[in-house]
């Protein structure tokens, strides 16, 4: 996969859903734009959290300039005291050639696995363990965990392979969103590369920034929601 293709697929980690403290553990639906720079080059993103009733989710998320579209989304699980991913899947059509990936977790099994682009040695199964996360209930996590003051540590386990993953608070500051000053919690990953924004009141980060190692940067500042 190309730099710019990893960096976007990143982003999948960042963008989140965020409750007001007092109903952290509650997911809402919402739908959003962000304005997005990938080493400057500008790119437009969304997303959306719809319910599909008896405490199932789907949650999308796209991002798109003029060398790459990509699309994740997610069935998630909110009937217990932490969000379980179900299945998810990843297209990414880059100028010159697509890619796709499909993952699914069983927790009868307690057993992961995955499909399309995959090599054969990451295809699983991977057993399960409580408190698992893909990409995108990992993004959920992070938020609710945040605004209710809960360790977040978790477990990523994503295209057959398994990466312990720690986010801590590092301070707080004023940000401007719609024109407005707004007060938002900075977390920030262990590694230093991943820093979100979160403010109560506003069920998605107000900012988003992701280094990678190589360099590469992306931000993204929440236009509008929904």
């Amino acid at each position: 996969m190309s730099t710019t293709a990893r960096t976007l697929a990143a982003t999948s980690l960042l963008l989140a859903l965020a409750a007001p403290l007092a109903e952290a553990a509650e997911l809402r639906a919402f739908d959003a734009t962000y304005r997005a720079s990938y080493n400057n080059m500008a790119a437009d993103a969304s997303m959306s959290l719809k319910s599909n009733g008896q405490n199932r989710w789907t949650y999308t998320m796209n991002v798109q300039n003029a060398l790459v579209r990509l699309t994740r989304s997610a069935e998630l699980d909110a009937a217990g005291e932490r969000l379980r991913p179900l299945s998810n899947r990843e297209d990414l059509n880059l100028i010159v050639r697509r890619r796709n990936w499909q993952g699914r977790y069983d927790w009868t099994s307690r057993q992961a696995r995955w499909s399309g682009d995959v090599k054969a040695d990451r295809q699983g199964p991977i057993a399960l363990q409580a408190g698992d996360v893909d990409g995108m209930t990992l993004n959920l996590a992070i938020v609710q965990d945040a605004l209710a003051s809960r360790p977040m540590r978790y477990r990523l386990v994503e295209r057959g392979k398994t990466t312990p993953m720690t986010f801590n608070i590092s301070g707080r500051e004023s940000l401007t969103v719609s024109g407005k000053p707004t007060p938002a919690m900075r977390v920030v990953s262990n590694d230093g590369d991943t820093t979100l924004w979160i403010a109560e009141g506003i069920p998605v980060p107000v900012r988003i920034q992701k280094r990678e190692d190589d360099g590469d940067t992306i931000d993204l500042s929440l236009q509008s929601i929904r």
